[in-house]
């Protein structure tokens, strides 16, 4: 039995706690006057925050009865020289509000004002007539700065075929946040990547940076189309980006020195070494030979790997040549973002031939042909027969002391 009575007794309590909150959420009036002046305007929404000049948007005016008892409001109007209200006759009946509830009345509004800050007067009638009449001023921003695209940590120059990242910043200037924000890149000569980035909303005040891969494979300009939402109105606005194509000022510079050649059974094996003079790495660098040179056993191409900035390695190739006076070595690398590079470094290998045409290996140093030797042994003759001439007087003198 005391448990029934103490479950009733926090029933009640409930009861009690409940009709009290309910009591603090209405004024108790005695007569419709007394509640009708009880309704007021506890707030509103406005999208976009801040309009561009003839733009268009939504007013939402949120009207609260505080009283216990129910109120029919009417006639809401927008009053306002600067402020066009396009639904001026969305409400024609007579909306009743119910004690401490809340009724939402949108308008579609249209700022035809310059640059500024406007006060429309929103005001509604309550019944009974005659009862005065609530008025609230909204606050409506007008503002035709512009957003701002830029492209920025782009290189001097682009190479063909060498893929360099660009960033395309957005800056909001604006006192209004925008939305729906999408970059689309395009180009006749280039493939981008990605194609088009979106970006939920850029904050007002705020910028943000978008980075897009570019790989030209001729002369072109690449196009970045941005567009945007200011509430429900799309704007749009787009950054050029010439494309100035030249030499990559950062790329891997094959290098070759010391180079040596050794003959084999008609056969040459060169030896040397191959440096990297550049700014940056060249990752799976291999050395092959071109024609005339037809490249033979073990070392036909060789391997360097990665091959570090002012770094160096030795190398050894293979081959037959009916000519060496030029000899194409061909360099292929990729560079830090996966793009195959390429350098031919032609060598002229025959002063280096002439030193070891009878094997081994030539230093470099210039060797004397063997078709140059009959002309050589006849000029000692002919000069050791002039000597004797002019002075044979003191060789005959000389014979005959003796």
């Amino acid at each position: 039995m005391k448990r029934i009575l103490v479950l009733f007794s926090f029933i009640a309590l409930a009861c009690m706690i409940t009709a009290a909150g309910a009591a603090t959420s209405t004024i108790i009036v005695t007569n419709p006057v007394d509640a009708a002046a009880l309704v007021y305007v506890s707030g509103y929404d406005l999208t976009p925050g801040v309009f561009y000049p003839d733009e268009t948007g939504t007013l939402t005016v949120h009207v609260t009865n505080a009283a216990n008892a129910g109120v029919s409001v009417a006639e809401p109007d927008l009053i306002d020289s600067h402020i066009d209200v396009i639904n001026q006759d969305a409400y024609t009946t007579t909306t009743l509000i119910g004690p401490g509830a809340t009724a939402d009345f949108t308008f579609v509004i249209r700022a035809r004002g310059p640059d500024g800050t406007y006060l429309p007067l929103f005001t509604i009638a309550a019944k009974p007539w005659g009862t005065p009449r609530t008025h609230s001023q909204i606050k409506v921003k007008v503002d035709s700065t512009d957003l701002r695209a830029s492209v920025s940590n782009k290189p001097n120059t682009f190479s063909l075929e060498k893929t360099d990242t660009v960033n395309v910043s957005i800056v909001n200037p604006r006192f209004g946040d925008i939305s729906d924000v999408l970059i689309i890149a395009s180009s006749p000569g280039s493939d981008i990547s990605p194609s088009e980035e979106y970006v939920e909303s850029i904050p007002a005040g705020t910028s943000v940076k978008v980075p897009f891969a570019i790989t030209p494979h001729q002369q072109s300009d690449v196009t970045f189309k941005v567009s945007f939402r200011n509430g429900d109105n799309v704007h749009t606005t787009s950054v050029v980006l010439p494309l100035n194509l030249g030499a990559d000022k950062s790329a891997a510079i094959p290098v070759i020195n010391n180079v040596k050649l050794a003959s084999n059974a008609g056969s040459y094996t060169m030896t040397g070494e191959i440096g990297n003079a550049g700014i940056t790495d060249a990752q799976g660098m291999i050395l092959s030979l071109g024609a005339p040179a037809k490249p033979v056993g073990a070392y036909q191409n060789y391997l360097i790997g990665s091959l570090a900035s002012n770094d160096l390695t030795r190398f050894t190739l293979t081959f037959t040549s009916n000519d060496l006076s030029a000899v194409p070595v061909k360099v292929q690398w990729k560079d830090p973002q996966g793009n195959t590079q390429s350098s031919t470094i032609t060598l002229d290998l025959h002063t280096l031939a002439e030193g070891s045409l009878s094997g081994g290996t030539a230093t470099g140093g210039t060797a004397v042909p063997n078709s140059f030797y009959p002309f050589i042994a006849g000029g000692i003759i002919v000069i050791a027969a002039i000597v004797l001439y002019t002075k044979r007087k003191w060789i005959i003198s000389k014979l005959k002391k003796q």
